[in-house]
């Protein structure tokens, strides 16, 4: 049971994070419509997804390669935390 508290934590840390000063999905999307993040799910939907997946440690470094990602130089467009293996 208390293996996965830690991940349940950052799991609800990045939750309240997304419900309050998210551009994509708190109160400050009235501002961004069509939402702000350049990547589709967005950073801290891929950030919940990569914990729950990996784990804290390997589910972390992921997230953070995406948000370091994120910057004017890169297109964005779609990048699950998933990849469908190539046949």
């Amino acid at each position: 049971m208390f293996k996965y508290y830690p991940r349940y934590l950052i799991i609800k840390i990045l939750e309240i994070y997304q419900k309050t000063i998210s551009f994509d999905h708190g109160v400050f999307k009235i501002f961004f419509p069509n939402g702000y993040c350049r990547f589709r799910p967005t950073c801290s939907d891929y950030a919940i997804s990569a914990v729950k997946e990996y784990g804290i440690l390997k589910g972390g470094a992921k997230a953070l390669w995406r948000v370091i990602r994120c910057n004017p130089f890169n297109k964005g467009g779609w990048d699950p935390v998933t990849k469908k293996p190539k046949n």
